[in-house]
């Protein structure tokens, strides 16, 4: 076996960041790469954490996970969401210009830098110019910007990953699939009254398990084109309130759900999807995940959290 590459990776404390180190030994790039993780926490805000960080693990790639991915939290605080997302960006770009990387660096990005997309026009395909409407989504198309401006400038081998929705074991409760799959499992347990209350569930988005995202970077570290931007999607549209109806049915449990009119957010996207057959036409990704099995594994995860608290 040749030696495989060090893949550096950023944010692996995160959502997934830790579904990667699950994945990976069993994945069929696990012959091929070895990550290697921060010690603690480095802050991506700390220039000099970042050239420590290149410096103590010489990596041959790099995967830049680590942002401050909330919506909600970036309107609340958008001068942090600017410092974490696009100033980290440049702090690790300088830190690998710093001291010699020649790997391939992925970026990831964020479908939501598309903005507002009318319907006529899905799926989105990257063609597509960027509207981002909140300081997360500013905060990413900046960050993209920089990074093509580091290809062109300093001839770095980058590709862009715009990840639409994705989900699967170890997301936040904040993030609508997995909070559904919390609620259900605390249902089943009796921990709380069979009910949801929730915003607009009528509006549909593209999901993709987690599993198949990860793979996606990995054929983009080793496919990509240098300098290209990739959506990485399912290519199908999901109504919310249909996959709660799913995980509901799935899991045995049945409950009232009502709207909170205080919920619903306004000039909300109605409608999302988008078409990955660049990044299949480059590298040949496709998902391979059924939705089926997603929600079984995110419901299966929140029974078992739940029954260890």
């Amino acid at each position: 076996m040749g030696t495989r590459a060090r893949l550096l990776v950023t944010g692996h404390h995160g959502f997934v960041g830790q579904a990667l180190q699950h994945w990976l030994p069993q994945s069929q790039w696990a012959a091929q790469y070895q990550l290697v993780l921060p010690t603690g926490r480095p802050d991506v805000r700390d220039a000099h954490a970042m050239s420590q960080l290149v410096q103590h693990t010489s990596p041959d790639a790099v995967l830049h996970l680590a942002a401050q991915s909330f919506v909600p939290a970036a309107f609340a605080d958008p001068a942090n969401t600017l410092q974490v997302n696009l100033g980290g960006t440049l702090n690790l770009l300088q830190a690998l210009d710093k001291h010699g990387f020649k790997g391939r660096f992925l970026f990831v990005s964020s479908a939501d830098v598309y903005g507002a997309v009318p319907e006529h026009e899905l799926p989105v395909d990257e063609t597509r110019l960027p509207m981002p409407r909140n300081p997360y989504a500013v905060s990413k198309a900046a960050a993209e910007l920089l990074c093509r401006q580091w290809h062109f400038a300093h001839g770095l081998d980058a590709c862009i990953a715009r990840p639409f929705n994705h989900t699967g074991a170890g997301q936040d409760p904040r993030f609508v699939l997995s909070g559904f799959a919390q609620r259900i499992a605390q249902m089943s347990s009796g921990k709380t009254k069979r009910e949801f209350v929730t915003g607009n569930l009528d509006v549909t988005r593209d999901f993709t398990d987690v599993r198949d995202v990860l793979d996606a970077y990995f054929f983009l570290l080793e496919d990509g084109v240098s300098g290209e931007t990739y959506n990485v999607c399912s290519g199908h549209e999901r109504r919310i309130r249909d996959l709660l109806d799913t995980m509901l049915r799935m899991a045995g449990v049945t409950a009232e759900v009502r709207t909170d009119s205080a919920l619903l957010r306004p000039n909300e996207q109605t409608r999302m999807q988008g078409s990955y057959g660049k990044l299949y036409q480059h590298t040949g990704w496709k998902p391979q995940c059924s939705l089926e099995d997603t929600l079984a594994t995110l419901i299966n995860w929140w029974r078992d959290k739940e029954a260890k608290s």
